[in-house]
């Protein structure tokens, strides 16, 4: 039997509750199956930041580099800017372990109602692949005349051709193996951003004669969020930068049904590092320690997490089980117009298992 060494980082907020919530469906899992999860915790979080100063320790990659993966909750307070929140634990993971694919699915699952009319279960599956570890957020900058009138803030954002190339390729083979509209589409903004978007477009093209059984499209990142409103039955496999990624797969999360169901991984596809599973939510700190938080998303990013781990019949089993849960309607959290506790809805996932 193979066990596989998982970090766990539930950070702040919901994340507290929701870690919980995978933790139960992944024990469950595994014990239906031929692998071992041996869970470890590391308590960084905002809360750690107040004691400590910082979010995480300075030899906190050094510690993460013993796992096999990254189980995370959710970061962000309140009371902390969330640039020093984001730039002292999710970047320099991200980084540091050159997980350059973020991959976030949405799903209009049956049982769930989307906002947009019209919209029947599966009319919505897409695949957002994100860039991530470059582009505009990249950490590249400086101030000038910090706290004076004439204040400056220089961001520059990074696009190189290896780091467009990778990650656009992973969203063809991604296209390939989903097997489903075998269509890959570019968000860009080269009409605006005129060099490194122009990067990004001729990487873009370059891939594309790779995969000549791929259909390709190319949309301004403007027209994108129209398109993922007026038509998102169109899209298969989105593939944009950091930024651009990022603003669209909340848009994918929200017609979907709610932010409560979006999953996501960020992935090393080479496996050099560990990859790290969050869902797309934040730390949402104003139903924090209500119980209501929808643990759903959590309990997907998990399933991501055990399929990157190769265990690709007990990620289907869970997300099955969340699958049938949703089409019932029994047990499902406010978010989704049910009554049910976050501690409710991932008991339900358990015990749907295998059914």
């Amino acid at each position: 039997m193979s066990t596989h060494n998982i970090a766990v980082i539930r950070g702040d907020g919901i994340g507290i509750e929701v870690v919980e919530e995978g933790l139960k469906v992944l024990t469950a899992v595994s014990a239906n199956y031929d692998f071992d999860l041996k869970f470890t915790e590391l308590p960084w979080s905002s809360e750690y930041y107040k004691k400590h100063g910082e979010m995480m320790p300075s030899d906190g990659l050094d510690t993460l580099k013993q796992f096999d993966s990254i189980f995370l909750g959710a970061v962000g307070h309140p009371d902390i800017q969330d640039h020093i929140t984001l730039n002292g634990l999710l970047l320099p993971i991200r980084r540091g372990f050159d997980q350059y694919v973020c991959e976030r699915p949405s799903t209009l699952f049956p049982g769930i109602t989307s906002p947009l009319a019209n919209k029947n279960p599966y009319d919505i599956d897409m695949v957002v692949i994100r860039e991530n570890t470059e582009g505009e957020y990249a950490n590249v900058g400086g101030f000038q005349y910090l706290d004076f009138p004439e204040e400056i803030g220089i961001q520059t954002g990074v696009f190189t051709k290896k780091g467009c190339e990778r990650v656009i390729r992973y969203a063809f083979q991604l296209a390939e193996k989903r097997n489903k509209k075998k269509h890959v589409t570019s968000i860009t903004k080269s009409n605006a951003q005129g060099y490194g978007m122009i990067v990004w477009d001729r990487a873009f093209e370059n891939v594309s004669t790779e995969f000549p059984n791929i259909s390709t499209s190319s949309l301004l990142i403007d027209a994108a969020a129209m398109d993922f409103i007026r038509k998102p039955e169109i899209f298969d496999v989105v593939v944009g930068s950091n930024l651009f990624g990022d603003i669209l797969t909340d848009i994918g999360a929200i017609i979907s049904g709610s932010m409560g169901l979006a999953s996501s991984a960020n992935l090393d596809p080479q496996k050099r590092y560990p990859s790290m599973f969050e869902p797309v939510h934040g730390s949402a700190p104003d139903i924090m320690g209500q119980g209501i938080a929808n643990p759903m998303a959590q309990i997907l990013t998990g399933a991501m997490m055990l399929r990157h781990l190769g265990n690709d019949d007990a990620a289907l089993d869970i997300e099955n089980a969340v699958t049938k849960l949703l089409e019932s309607k029994d047990m499902l959290t406010p978010d989704l117009g049910g009554t049910a506790s976050t501690q409710q809805v991932g008991s339900a996932v358990v015990n749907a298992l295998g059914k």
